[in-house]
């Protein structure tokens, strides 16, 4: 057999096994936006599920390192694929606005929650322990992984591939200024549900996504959201409301 026999292209019956080849499924340009919240969501998953054994909270103190680093390693994975991370330049007008944004989010949040406005109750996580002591280094893997990491992996899947993907299947030729309002709303509504305070989350959801789809540039919207959680965290700590973690 020849060299080009061997690198003939495949069609028919080969191609119809590539296409059911697992392999190809994290090929996907979804996957890439896809896996790291799905990971994410199974580590929150099984934790839930061991509480429910009757796993301790402190016994399960260190899931969240974990559960970060996990994260990271599947970005990490698919970094050569997210196109849409190109670092475009931003205006000091545009800091100011995308900043206020996110501040203007966390103020919001942390008063949305009435009864109504939440589904279920937050075990939250408490860096003391019940004990005098602080755990400074869970302290310090909690703000960064939801001031660093969170934004990113979230961002990467609800306004890159979710909103788009709900307006066409082909997600990546999708520009955000395109986007309809039903798929913007569908995606905000999703996304205020995945957190314990839904309303928050929902009027979360529209100011991250109507400034990516105004500007088109991804990182409007990670920065935002990291300046909501970074100082989410910080009045965390201040004011110990360990619930909203």
């Amino acid at each position: 057999m020849t060299a080009q026999q061997h690198k003939r292209p495949a069609t028919g019956a080969d191609a119809a096994s590539g296409a059911r080849d697992p392999i190809g499924i994290f090929r996907r340009p979804s996957s890439g936006r896809i896996l790291p919240f799905a990971v994410y969501m199974a580590f929150i998953a099984v934790a839930d599920g061991l509480v429910r054994l009757g796993w301790t909270a402190e016994t399960l103190r260190w899931v969240y390192p974990v559960k970060i680093v996990a994260v990271v390693l599947v970005l990490l994975a698919y970094r050569k694929s997210y196109a849409e991370l190109a670092w475009h330049p931003l205006s000091l007008r545009r800091w100011c606005s995308v900043v206020a944004v996110g501040g203007g989010v966390l103020l919001l949040w942390i008063n949305l929650d009435a009864g109504w406005m939440q589904i279920g109750t937050s075990a939250g996580f408490d860096p003391t322990g019940g004990t005098p002591r602080m755990d400074w280094l869970l302290v310090a893997c909690r703000i960064a992984g939801a001031a660093l990491v969170v934004p990113l992996m979230e961002e990467l899947f609800w306004r890159s591939f979710l909103m788009r993907w709900l307006e066409e299947r082909n997600f990546l030729q999708v520009y955000p200024a395109r986007v309809g309002l039903q798929s913007l709303i569908g995606t905000v509504v999703l996304f205020g549900f995945e957190h314990n305070l839904w309303l928050a989350g929902i009027v979360a959801g529209v100011a991250y996504s109507l400034l990516y789809m105004r500007t088109g540039n991804l990182w409007t919207a990670i920065i935002a959201h990291a300046v909501t959680n970074g100082l989410l965290g910080a009045w965390i700590m201040v004011t110990s409301s360990w619930t909203y973690w």
